[in-house]
């Protein structure tokens, strides 16, 4: 079977990358631990690695409720230790009473440190407070560099425990749709026309799994996240069979 088919062109080099961790860890009874995953990549991660009888998967950020996280494959009789995954917890010391800083800006700036996305993991903004997780290879170096975001002088305080919780929660809902192209289903979940969600991905206003789609019939899955501008942050949570019309059954959250 064409593994392949299954997924997107754009896809198929981190299902490549996947399969031989899988195959590494299988032959050589080794331990790998990945960069930062989005949700989306998680999910493809854990259907290439599927039952396999010699390879464990599992995957922190974190916390319990982080949104990026690194994957750890290892042999069913390895142990694993929460420190086993080399996530690096701060918190961001800034001159809150003065300047608000946003996602954006904390972002940005760790950017422009020369490090790849990859090596980050969620950014918590929750009122004053800003909380960062990195891999624990790049922790030093950002404990030196990071001095400033937006126009504010920072720098970094190590976190002993967990990141905060995310504040996100999803309301959960079901619908129908004629296909699974990117129109459609952005119709369905936030409640407008199709020429008005064409209009969105034609903009430039349409990010699936963080990467902006201008194709209208771009094929949606189970596990993509959508952010479009001006509606709000979604979930395509589930593929759920078809109706007696042919409709597309899908479940799907929306961000509070």
């Amino acid at each position: 079977m064409n593994i392949y088919q299954h997924y997107r062109p754009e896809e198929h080099a981190f299902i490549d990358k996947v399969d031989g961790w899988k195959t590494e860890v299988a032959q050589q009874y080794s331990v790998r631990l990945t960069d930062f995953l989005n949700p989306r990549e998680q999910h493809i991660t854990q259907q290439i690695i599927g039952n396999h009888p010699d390879v464990s998967l599992s995957f922190w950020g974190g916390s319990s409720y982080s949104e990026r996280k690194r994957a750890l494959l290892h042999p069913p009789f390895v142990p694993v230790h929460q420190e086993d995954y080399k996530v690096s917890c701060f918190e961001v010391n800034y001159p809150a009473k003065f300047i608000k800083l946003e996602h954006k800006d904390i972002l940005g700036s760790l950017m422009n440190l020369g490090v790849k996305r990859e090596k980050y993991g969620d950014i918590i903004v929750s009122g004053e407070t800003i909380q960062i997780a990195a891999a624990g290879e790049i922790a030093d170096y950002l404990s030196v560099n990071f001095e400033k975001a937006g126009r504010a002088a920072v720098s970094l305080k190590p976190l002993k425990g967990d990141l905060l919780a995310s504040e996100e929660e999803y309301i959960e809902k079901s619908g129908t749709v004629t296909s699974l192209r990117l129109d459609a289903v952005m119709s369905e979940i936030y409640s407008i026309s199709r020429s008005k969600a064409s209009a969105l991905i034609s903009g430039s206003k349409v990010k699936v799994n963080w990467r902006t789609i201008e194709n209208t019939s771009f094929e949606m899955a189970a596990g993509d996240h959508l952010s479009v501008r001006g509606y709000g942050r979604s979930k395509l949570i589930s593929i759920d069979g078809q109706t007696k019309k042919d409709k597309q059954r899908i479940s799907f959250g929306i961000l509070k």
